[in-house]
């Protein structure tokens, strides 16, 4: 089950970003998804499902947001090996 959230964006919005409203709720869903993967807050799929993206595709995407795909640090990885 999935819901409908409306928000209302100024006109100028679309004609400054030249998107029109669908190209422009896409995108917000693409950057929502984003930082709340960035932030840990939900997981890759759960992101990509949101964004409404394949995983491969929102792999992709993080890059031109410049964020990272994995969600550990460099220092936890190597704890972890270290760990093992």
């Amino acid at each position: 089950m999935s819901k409908m959230i409306e928000i209302a964006m100024p006109d100028d919005v679309f004609l400054g970003m030249r998107k029109s409203p669908r190209e422009l709720a896409s995108e917000l869903r693409l950057a929502a998804a984003v930082k709340w993967y960035e932030t840990g807050t939900v997981s890759q799929g759960k992101a990509a499902e949101i964004s409404g993206l394949s995983r491969a595709k929102f792999i992709a995407e993080l890059a031109r947001f410049s964020v990272s795909p994995f969600q550990e640090t460099a220092d936890e990885i190597l704890q972890a090996a270290r760990e093992e």
